[in-house]
Parts: structure tokens; C-alpha cells; sequence
């Protein structure tokens, strides 16, 4: 039905303008007495086999949902209806802030991809720490924290401090976003020198806690081999607990997708079944050279469960869906679960 009926009618829209009107009818529909218990009931899958125990959490299956649609956590109770162990808001920055002009995502379907150029477009960290205030599940909730755009790269130490204190209570881990390539100079704090300082800045943060919370690490699918032997060594010498790979790419090889519409659609990340290949290689990579030293959450191009028992198999402990939702629809958790307890 989702693929017949209501993509086909969903794509008919601008992506960013369907994204709004999708949470809102998601928000009314689940607000009824009922709904909520009625698509649990479709679509989450018990069963102690898909549990996974990582950095002193318990998910309830190792599917989650990544950062980038529930941007100011608006959503995380509804999505987790879905089926999903895990949601992950964000990218928050301290500030608010507006993110690049419109229009700003934009849909590949011949590639079953997206490219996107948002910027942090989200409200802040105050007020995302206001909204999960109030979540009503036991849902895990991920922190994606990041740098406000005119925030100076030598300052950048002092805006993830913000976040992470304006959000500990409130997230069950933090994800440390330097790696989007649609904030001017951020993926330059993906150097070993800059990350070292900020990893150790945040884990000395971390430190002072009674109740620690795990520290995650979101890295790009272009980093080169010396690049991700430098992030091994960088986690091995600040110790936080894990890595995210990978974030959307700015390489366009070989897509299907019209060289003049991927031209005229210009600059942004690119997400979706393109990146499976180059993100299963990065978690490969790192998983052997480290001796799977850490846990590794996999992102990048999951739409169908030989994808997300791919990323498994190259040493991912969990997987996190994005672009795969949007093309494969609300049942790709349940799909995936199903598929990995035969």
C-alpha cells in the first residue's frame, strides 16, 4: 500500500513540505485513543532475540531510526510505534537557527536517494530539552549534537559543551555530528588534532556525571583509510564509546539520476541505497583494523533486510534507517526485525 498508493502521492509534493504535513497527521492519527496501541500492535516485534545490550543501554531490537527526520524531537514517541529501537533527534545546536535556503532537499528516485542541504535547521537546544521533557515512552533517545553555522570552527569546543549540558537529562546517548558536509567547514573537526580536543573535552564533561551517558562519534562515508586510522587511534586514546558510520557523502558516482538534474540540484549530502556499498566498507574497515574495539552503529543506504544483516555481518552491532524509510515506508523496522529471527 505504501509503495502503490501513498509514495506515488506523497513524492507529488516538495520533500521538506510533505516531511511537515506526514508529522502533523502522524501526531493528530496518534493522539486518538487507540491509534497508538493499534500500530504497535502492527508493527513493533518483541522478542528477547533482537535484544542488543551496548554502552550499559538495552535496545529493544537493533534497528533505529538516524538523525535528520525528528530534527527538534518532535516526534520520537510516534516514530517508536514503528517499530524502531532506538530514535536519534537532531542535529540540535545551542541556538536556534533557520539552516540554508529553501529549496533544500531533493528526491533521486531513479537512485532511491536524497540529497539534502538543511544546515542544523532546528530550534535549539532549550527547547528540544522542553519537548523530551515530556516523552511518554521508554523509548531510547539518541542526542545528535552539533555547531550553530556561525559558530568559528576554534570556538566549535564550547557550542557542543552547550548541548550536551542542555541535553543530558534528557537523551539516553549523544551522537557527535562532525560530519556533515552542509555546515560550512564543520568536516574539518574530523581532523585528528580538533576531534581529539573535542572527544576529551566531552568525555571530561562526561566524567563528572553520577550517571554517565554513552558518547558517540558520527564520522563521513569519505573519509580515506589513513583518516579512519586516525579516528581508531583518536577513540582508542579519548575512549568514548562508539562510532556512527557513516553520514551522507558528497561524492556523485555513479548514479542513474541525469548528470543535468544532479548539476542544477548543486551542493548537499547524499543519502539512500547509493552510499550501501562505501558505508558497509567504512564499518568493515573499521570494525577489522580496530579488532571490533568498539561498538559501531551502521547508517547509510539500509532499505531492505539483506542490507541491514550486511552492515551486521561487517561488524555493525546496530543499524539506523533514513532515506530507507522514506522510500521503503513504516514497516522497514518490522521487515528488518522479522527477517534477522529467522
Amino acid at each position: 500500500m505504501y509503495k502503490t498508493i501513498l509514495r506515488p502521492i506523497f513524492f507529488l509534493f516538495q520533500p521538506e513540505a510533505i516531511h511537515h504535513i506526514v508529522f502533523k497527521t502522524i501526531k493528530l492519527f496518534n493522539a486518538i485513543p487507540g491509534v497508538s496501541q493499534l500500530l504497535r500492535s502492527i508493527y513493533v516485534i518483541k522478542d528477547k532475540r533482537l535484544e542488543r545490550k551496548l554502552f550499559g543501554l538495552t535496545f529493544p531490537n537493533p534497528v533505529g531510526l538516524a538523525a535528520g527526520l525528528d530534527k527538534n524531537a518532535e516526534l520520537f514517541d510516534e516514530l517508536g510505534n514503528f517499530g524502531f529501537g532506538f530514535i536519534e533527534i537532531g542535529t540540535i545546536t545551542p541556538k536556534a537557527q533557520p539552516g540554508n535556503d529553501k529549496p533544500r532537499m531533493f528526491r533521486l528516485p531513479e537512485d532511491k536517494a536524497l540529497i539534502n542541504r538543511m544546515g542544523f535547521n532546528n530550534e535549539g537546544a532549550a527547547a528540544t530539552a522542553e519537548r523530551l521533557k515530556k516523552r511518554k515512552t521508554k523509548i531510547i533517545i539518541g542526542g545528535n549534537i552539533g555547531k550553530n553555522k556561525n559558530t568559528p570552527n576554534e570556538d566549535a569546543v564550547s557550542d557542543y559543551e552547550k548541548c550536551f549540558e542542555t541535553l543530558f537529562d534528557y537523551v539516553d546517548y549523544f551522537a557527535v555530528n562532525v560530519s556533515s558536509p552542509n555546515t560550512p567547514n564543520l568536516r574539518a573537526l574530523q581532523d585528528k588534532e580538533p576531534l581529539t580536543k573535542l572527544l576529551t573535552r566531552l568525555k571530561e564533561l562526561n566524567s563528572q556525571k553520577n550517571n554517565p551517558k554513552p558518547i558517540l562519534l558520527k564520522i563521513a562515508p569519505d573519509l580515506i583509510n589513513e583518516q579512519l586510522d586516525d579516528i581508531i587511534d583518536i577513540i582508542k586514546e579519548t575512549k568514548i564509546d562508539g562510532v556512527i558510520a557513516t553520514n551522507t557523502t558528497i561524492s556523485r558516482d555513479n548514479l542513474h539520476t541525469a548528470n543535468s538534474k544532479i548539476q542544477t540540484i548543486g551542493a548537499g549530502g547524499l543519502s539512500g541505497k547509493p552510499l550501501t556499498k562505501r558505508s558497509t566498507e567504512v564499518v568493515r574497515y573499521l570494525s577489522e583494523k580496530s579488532n571490533k574495539a568498539f561498538p559501531i552503529i551502521a547508517a547509510g543506504g539500509i532499505h531492505t533486510a539483506e542490507d541491514a544483516i550486511e552492515k551486521l555481518n561487517a561488524g555493525a552491532s546496530l543499524v539506523q534507517i533514513y532515506t530507507g524509510f522514506i522510500y521503503e515506508g513504516p514497516s522497514i523496522a518490522k521487515r528488518i526485525n522479522k527477517r534477522l529471527l529467522v
